[in-house]
């Protein structure tokens, strides 16, 4: 192990005495580290955010107005426990974002959660209601001839039905909820719904719910296959772990942040909406729907309210630039569809006189809405074509991303800035969408894994002490980008120290301190926070979502089987595997040959080693973990046919990941 001088093991904590000689320290400052391990703002990164500052200065305050504007009530202490107990929602915990931003803060994006802490009941118009800040989405209420109807119930029954509560309680409405509207296949715009209403109303077929097409498959999907990795993934993006402080988490860019660990379901669509115009008529209220797929989300949809005058922009357009690509991890968006469904939408409901939306807050009057419009469509489109005209003319993703940058016009408008999304990592996913992963450099056909490249750099470094010290020479200079880079190659060749570690962790802070982003900030500040404190102990579980998990297609079950597969357990076996759902009267063969998992509905004729007659609800209960084989084979619900040995074989050879794996280390 290389050795560090008193010298260098302070080399992080330099940057407090450059910021002290900057300006003094607001409250929220002060102090060299914090509880949780964060460094103080240096010098540069103070001097970066004085000049965001001074930008700020001479701006609007028509977003306060709008954000504010029509507020009923806003509850005194909103907190939401689960069912154990645990906080959920904790929207006192924000209240600490008031006054000029501190120097661990973008000012910019310090705004950004200024606007998105204005929370409560509010009025949009006579006839809609919101409810902003009970999780990351808003609740939309819209009052029908003799009942109402729910737009995007949030992502938990127990925000929703907190919300509900308070819309009750405030408005003295007691009408019936008649129907349910949700506009997209994202989680926190659904997974609320019974906070809203009775599972049992929506078996009765009392409840009309309308959704775009392909919605439940879209929905569950990513959860059932790649659920394990993009819940860890979202921890970080999210800011999971992080204190809500000036050094930690503060704004998603799009809300708070979403709600975890609360119950999630989901229902199946009454209506479907599959072509733009679309009407329906809800309770009295006449709808036009726009069919949006392939946009913000794989399945969505936005509507119109002709009496209202009401455009409900869904998450097709937001007060923010939204991801192309997100960094949780998911497929890459179409980002010139998107910018045709808001040009398609502009036209189709030019009429609106307000407009809503999935998050943030309203926007009234004809002209400033066409404005909106016109920025979001430009923004997407922007992105687009100046990020594939680069591609033409040879450049990389990540050489494009360094080059592009938004024309003048539109990064003066607020909601094309980058709080959630960003310009560059948007241009980096118009090129995978073109063009893959490759960038045709031949050393990246088949480079090195992280931990040989690591090891690589460091002996080419002259060591670890050498490759440490230019690292924070780096530092020193307030070229975060570069030490990061340089330290997490020391960090992954495995000849890293404490002091290295640290120095790593302080330069995300730095980053994460300056990104305007609300998930680039998460990202770097959840990073060196696992640096410090450690990987998760507890990993996200789809477990609480059986009922979400009920309406999953059985096929898409039996593909997550399939890429859990051990290569090395089934290796020259081949196997056949029936299963059948006793109380769904369905039944399936799995068979094994290759190392590889097909399946196909089961045939009388079929040969098989086993079948496995197991009901739903014992059969979801094993694909989420909470029965295991031992569980299984004791179960009531459970009867073998044929070679119990083979069975349990088989599920011998399936992989259980657990959710907590390594990330910022190796």
């Amino acid at each position: 192990m290389w050795r560090v001088s008193f010298k260098t093991l302070l080399a992080v904590l330099l940057c407090s005495f450059l910021f002290a000689c900057e300006r003094s320290p607001t409250p929220a400052d002060a102090g060299v580290v914090d509880e949780a391990g964060f460094t103080a703002p240096s010098a540069i990164t103070v001097g970066k955010h004085q000049q965001s500052q001074r930008a700020l200065s001479a701006a609007s305050q028509t977003e306060f107005m709008d954000a504010s504007r029509g507020l009923l009530a806003s509850p005194e202490n909103l907190q939401v426990r689960n069912a154990q107990g645990e906080i959920i929602w904790d929207q006192p915990g924000y209240r600490f974002i008031k006054g000029q931003a501190p120097a661990s803060v973008n000012p910019s994006l310090w705004r950004r959660a200024q606007l998105n802490n204005i929370h409560g009941l509010f009025e949009v118009v006579p006839g809609i209601y919101q409810l902003r800040g009970f999780d990351l989405a808003n609740l939309s209420i819209i009052e029908g001839q003799s009942g109402l109807i729910v737009v995007d119930p949030l992502t938990t029954r127990e925000t929703a039905a907190a919300a509900w509560q308070f819309f009750r309680e405030q408005t003295g409405n007691t009408k019936p909820v008649l129907a349910i509207i949700f506009t997209h296949s994202h989680i926190d715009h659904f997974g609320g719904v019974f906070g809203v209403i009775q599972e049992q109303q929506a078996r009765n077929g009392d409840i009309q719910v309308i959704a775009p097409k392909g919605f439940i498959k879209e929905a569950v999907s990513e959860n059932v296959l790649l659920g394990v990795a993009m819940q860890r993934r979202a921890g970080l993006m999210y800011g999971q772990r992080l204190p809500r402080s000036a050094r930690g988490h503060v704004d998603t860019g799009l809300g708070k942040e979403p709600a975890i660990s609360g119950d999630v379901g989901i229902l199946r669509p009454t209506h479907i909406i599959d072509h733009t115009p679309q009407r329906l008529v809800i309770d009295g209220m006449e709808f036009i729907f726009q069919h949006a797929p392939e946009s913000e989300a794989p399945a969505e949809l936005t509507f119109y309210l002709p009496a209202l005058k009401a455009y409900c922009g869904a998450e097709l357009v937001s007060q923010t630039l939204h991801n192309v690509y997100t960094p949780r991890g998911a497929k890459v968006r179409d980002a010139l569809k998107w910018s045709r469904y808001i040009e398609e939408a502009r036209q189709t409901f030019a009429e609106a006189r307000v407009y809503f939306a999935s998050h943030h807050w309203p926007i009234w009057g004809r002209e400033r809405i066409d404005q909106f419009l016109r920025s979001q469509r430009d923004t997407y489109k922007y992105i687009h074509d100046q990020s594939v005209r680069m591609i033409n003319r040879g450049f990389t993703a990540r050489e494009i991303a360094e080059s592009i940058a938004l024309p003048e016009a539109l990064q003066e408008v607020f909601s094309s800035r980058g709080y959630y999304g960003t310009v560059k990592h948007n241009s980096k996913a118009v090129y995978q969408a073109y063009m893959g992963w490759f960038d045709a450099v031949a050393s990246n056909l088949d480079p090195l894994p992280p931990q040989q490249a690591g090891q690589g750099y460091v002996a080419l470094a002259g060591g670890a002490k050498a490759l440490f010290e230019t690292a924070r020479q780096a530092f020193d200079d307030g070229n975060y980008r570069w030490s990061a880079e340089l330290l997490t190659h020391l960090e992954f060749s495995g000849e890293g120290n404490d002091a290295a570690s640290e120095l790593l962790a302080a330069s995300y802070d730095q980053l994460g301190y300056q990104a305007e982003s609300g998930p680039w900030r998460d990202f770097y500040l959840s990073s060196a926070f696992e640096l410090r404190h450690g990987k998760p102990r507890k990993a996200n579980s789809i477990a609480a979502a059986e009922q979400m998990l009920a309406e999953v297609p059985l096929e898409l079950f039996y593909d997550a089987l399939a890429v859990r597969i051990l290569p090395d357990k089934v290796a020259g076996k081949r196997t056949a595997i029936g299963i059948r759902l006793t109380d769904l009267d369905a039944a399936h063969l799995l068979y094994l040959e290759n190392s590889v998992l097909h399946h196909r509905p089961l045939q009388a004729s079929d040969k098989t080693d086993a079948v496995l007659n197991i009901t739903h609800a014992a059969f979801l209960k094993m694909m989420t973990g909470n029965l295991g084989l031992k569980g299984m084979l004791a179960s009531d619900a459970v009867k073998i046919e044929g070679s119990r040995v083979r069975l349990m074989a088989f599920f011998a050879g399936l992989d259980k990941p657990a959710g907590d794996f390594a990330i910022v280390r190796p």
